[in-house]
């Protein structure tokens, strides 16, 4: 199942309180539309109140992850990270477990 490290735990549970104020609240992951590179696939994130019926709930020590079902196949075995820049903006990554 997908981890997060702990810096990802951190940054996924400030930006769903700052943003959500619902007590599901939490970040979803799910397959983006055509944003990827050929054979490579890409994924959106966006924070919401809930997780849909079939979602596949992650935690950690804060705010759930859910992952769309259609991807839980192809996050078995990573590892989600986070950074945020000078500029305040967030990047995730996703990074095979080790």
């Amino acid at each position: 199942m997908l981890t997060l490290t702990d810096q990802a735990d951190t940054i996924v549970t400030a930006i769903v309180t700052n943003q959500s104020e619902a007590a599901d609240a939490g970040l979803r992951i799910h397959q983006s539309e055509g944003a990827g590179a050929p054979n490579e696939a890409a994924f959106a994130v966006q924070i919401v109140p809930a997780p849909e019926p079939a979602d596949v709930v992650v935690r950690g020590e804060g705010s759930p992850v859910y992952l769309d079902e259609l991807i839980t196949d192809e996050l078995d075995d990573k590892v989600l990270d986070a950074a945020v820049d000078e500029q305040g903006a967030v990047s995730f990554q996703i990074l095979p477990q080790s």
